[in-house]
């Protein structure tokens, strides 16, 4: 009789985790919802969890970087169950408001924040930029290719990094000597700015041209698609643009050559799950190639301009990168500096 009250306690505790819907809410960076990248791709996730898991869900928008404190205050005092911050800047906000509310459960997307309530998700982004780099370096036709970032902060540092990594990886290995252009817009949303550095990169030689985050994106894909409906009749040259963070390549077909997708639906997804079943802890998650959290889009439009022997070539890497066979992968400007590329057999 004793085992059978014990059982049915232990069943009763476990539904009892949460008696009621749980509760999610997503605080925004600046870039907000619309960008078609990074924040989307976190609400994407947190959909897919509410459709799954029957939680309940809302986004808090932050217009400027002062929404933050107020937009997470906001969200605990609303009774959410866990908190999901998106982008580095919100994170000196978010250590504030998780020691304040020791009690509230935090997901902080692309930065760390030491706290027992946090869950940081960080990526390993100059894993995926290097496979990037390395694709455009091996499919490049001008011999010369470009970067416009958003703003210089370490998660795009890496990405950066780590793309100039594999075009010195392929350049070293395939005797190539392939330029790389670098320009940042300084924000992550002044779209005007972002394609107009495209288009000074597209100018000077560059034929694919890395978009680095957020809204500025929309710039750099539609100055790709511009400047070769202008000039591609008369060179035979597509110039391309390299889409982030999700599966871009759908907004402007043919012209994004492909996507470094940091899967942070997946990522808050997972999270959500481990809520729901009471498993979540706060702690810092490293994600990279390995587990899918980084990858490259599948190139529905563009496989046309990518030759089978280039993305055999792409496919050895990446599993080099995920079984360590090629590591050490540069993450900062510094380390580039000392990055000497391994000699690989293909």
């Amino acid at each position: 009789m004793k085992k059978v009250v014990f059982l049915f306690l232990i069943l009763l505790i476990t539904s009892c985790i949460f008696a009621k819907t749980p509760f999610v809410v997503m605080v925004t960076d600046t870039a907000g919802l619309g960008d078609k990248s990074f924040n989307d791709s976190v609400w994407a996730g947190i959909q897919k969890a509410v459709k799954d898991f029957g939680i309940t869900a809302k986004v808090i928008q932050s217009m400027e970087m002062a929404d933050y404190i107020p937009n997470l205050e906001e969200a605990v005092k609303s009774g959410a169950d866990l908190i999901v911050a998106v982008g580095f800047l919100i994170r000196d906000s978010v250590e504030e408001i998780a020691k304040k509310y020791p009690n509230a459960k935090f997901v902080m997307i692309d930065a760390v924040v030491p706290t027992d309530n946090v869950a940081s998700m960080v990526f390993r982004e100059q894993e995926i930029g290097f496979i990037t780099g390395a694709l455009v370096a091996l499919v490049t036709k001008t011999g010369k290719v470009g970067w416009v970032g958003g703003m210089f902060i370490p998660p795009v540092e890496r990405f950066e990094v780590g793309y100039r990594a594999g075009i010195k990886f392929v350049n070293e290995n395939f005797n190539k000597n392939v330029e790389v252009l670098i320009a940042y817009v300084g924000s992550f949303e002044n779209v005007p700015k972002a394609k107009s550095l495209a288009f000074q990169q597209f100018a000077q030689g560059a034929d694919i041209v890395f978009a680095g985050g957020g809204k500025n994106t929309l710039g750099i894909f539609e100055a790709a698609k511009e400047y070769s409906q202008k000039y591609e009749p008369k060179d035979g040259i597509r110039r391309f643009a390299i889409g982030v963070d999700q599966d871009q390549d759908w907004i402007q077909p043919g012209y994004i050559l492909t996507s470094a997708m940091k899967r942070v639906d997946v990522a808050v997804y997972s999270a959500i799950k481990d809520l729901v079943e009471g498993k979540f802890k706060g702690g810092i998650y490293s994600l990279g190639l390995k587990g899918n959290y980084l990858s490259l889009s599948p190139m529905k439009y563009t496989k046309q301009f990518v030759p089978e022997e280039t993305l055999k070539i792409i496919r050895k890497l990446r599993e080099m990168v995920e079984n360590g066979v090629i590591k050490d992968i540069p993450k900062t400007r510094d380390e580039l500096k000392k990055f000497k590329p391994p000699k690989v057999e293909f």
